[in-house]
């Protein structure tokens, strides 16, 4: 287990690196139950993208309890609908803010990614963010240097640049895709270990519905960088049009059909 003191002082937070080998001693930070079906999935994706240079990092208060944690990757292989050639793609960064608010626990797992950027020589580091659920806002990232380099919809694509000449990184045409998803469709990957649970239970609430809800799972980064949403690891869509871009309820689905199958 690899291990970075973050001031060289017993009390200070400390960084963990997840690797294939420790992920299921260290966990995944959002999961803790490795019995659940998404854990074990997420921990199969994981040891994967790790060969491509995905990394996670899980960020101590003190020993045994976890603050808050990152995950990144080359953006060349980022589940994201972005295209950022040479930079480090930020795919969640979380903080237990209640607990942990005001401690610039968020900040240090940023600079730990840009660290490793400058490390390998990247153009510079970029991550996708949104007032709405579901992704980091863009304080964290404002106050740590990052500037607004492209937005669509509701999502902002912010960038720290550390080669000074480097191209901005862009958001991909996400909308344009949604058009060819004729009926109802789930579009998810094991990016996010919460996403199999909510697959199955919407698969269930359809099949009590009589609703044909397709069901595809992303299996590579090409694909989700191709995905019809910006979040890019789960899309809802009727007929062309994105419902949710983000992991919903089995509740939540229900009210939706409530009201698509009365329009």
């Amino acid at each position: 287990m690899t291990e970075r003191n973050m001031e060289n002082d017993a009390h200070a937070p400390t960084l963990i690196d997840v690797t294939p080998d420790n992920v299921c001693d260290e966990g995944l930070y959002c999961l803790k139950n490795p019995a659940a079906p998404g854990f074990q999935r997420k921990v199969a994706w994981f040891r994967k993208r790790h060969r491509e240079g995905l990394r996670l990092k899980i960020l101590h208060d003190r020993p045994g309890s976890p603050a808050g944690f990152i995950e990144y990757v080359p953006a060349e292989h980022a589940w994201r609908p972005v295209d950022a050639p040479n930079y480090l793609f930020i795919h969640c960064v979380f903080v237990t803010s209640k607990k942990h608010a005001g401690k610039g626990f968020g900040s240090l797992l940023v600079q730990a990614c840009e660290r490793d950027a400058r490390d390998q020589h990247k153009a510079g580091i970029c991550v996708m963010t949104s007032a709405q659920p579901w992704m980091a806002n863009a304080t964290l990232f404002t106050k740590n240097g990052f500037t607004k380099v492209h937005e669509r919809g509701r999502f902002q694509l912010l960038a720290k640049k550390i080669q000074s000449s480097a191209s901005d990184p862009r958001l991909r045409d996400w909308e344009s895709r949604q058009k060819k998803h004729k009926g109802w469709h789930l579009v998810y990957a094991d990016q996010c270990p919460w996403h199999e649970k909510a697959a199955v239970a919407l698969a269930e609430v359809a099949a009590d519905r009589g609703v044909d809800l397709t069901i595809k799972k992303l299996t590579t980064a090409r694909q989700a960088q191709a995905a019809p949403s910006g979040f890019g690891v789960f899309s809802l869509l009727r007929d062309g049009r994105l419902l949710e871009d983000h992991y919903i309820s089995a509740t939540r689905f229900r009210n939706i059909l409530a009201k698509e199958l009365r329009d």
